[in-house]
């Protein structure tokens, strides 16, 4: 089984998360939204405690709120970011995201070391991380399933009782329906979603009670 912990950063409230092998501790960050010195310490506070070897950033998808952090993980741990094609012009265009909200900051463009689609996989021990390619967010929103833990990250594609907005650049409504329903519907029902924003939930509850489904 694989062990988590999450965190809720910067001024969008972003859940970033840490996992890893509890023999091994491998690890991966997941969206890693730290915007200050202060959310750094904290993030590394905990890193250390764990003594956790980071392995990877995933990134569910190249918006701003979800990769404030990228740099001072990148750099501190020299941990490669992984992250589909589709949003690499996101990824190029961090300063004007955050134009977009008025934020005051200086954000260089976003490389990403690894491409990574449909079916790969990561290995944290002897658990395996699966990218599922859920478009409709953004154009390379990805999500990461491991089966053997019954988790699953849904970036902004799933949240509890809603979807993710399409209205930024490269959202598309029928898209993300599409996604939902071929990618996530047919997951077992019982399977804990952790979404970029917000409360988890099942996959279960879900369908029972969201309106978009």
């Amino acid at each position: 089984m694989i062990n988590l912990k999450y965190f809720t950063f910067n001024p969008f409230d972003e859940n970033t998360y840490v996992i890893w092998d509890p023999i091994t501790l491998e690890g991966a960050v997941i969206d890693p939204g730290m915007s200050s010195g202060k959310e750094n310490i904290e993030f590394d506070k905990f890193i250390k405690a764990e003594n956790l070897s980071l392995k990877a950033i995933l990134l569910t998808h190249i918006h701003i709120d979800h990769t404030f952090g990228v740099d001072h993980v990148k750099e501190t741990y020299k941990t490669p970011v992984l992250a589909n094609k589709a949003d690499e012009f996101l990824g190029q265009r961090r300063m004007e995201q955050a134009q977009m909200f008025h934020l005051p900051v200086e954000l260089s463009p976003l490389i990403v070391d690894r491409l990574i689609d449909e079916g790969e996989v990561l290995k944290l021990g002897d658990d395996t991380v699966f990218a599922l390619h859920a478009p409709g967010h953004s154009p390379g929103s990805l999500l990461y399933y491991i089966p053997s833990s019954g988790i699953l990250f849904s970036g902004d594609v799933l949240f509890k009782g809603s979807i993710g907005r399409t209205d930024l650049p490269g959202g598309n409504y029928g898209q993300l329906v599409r996604s939902i329903n071929q990618k996530i519907i047919e997951l077992p029902l019982s399977t804990r979603v952790y979404p970029g924003h917000g409360p988890s939930t099942t996959i279960a509850d879900e369908i029972r009670s969201n309106p978009y489904f």
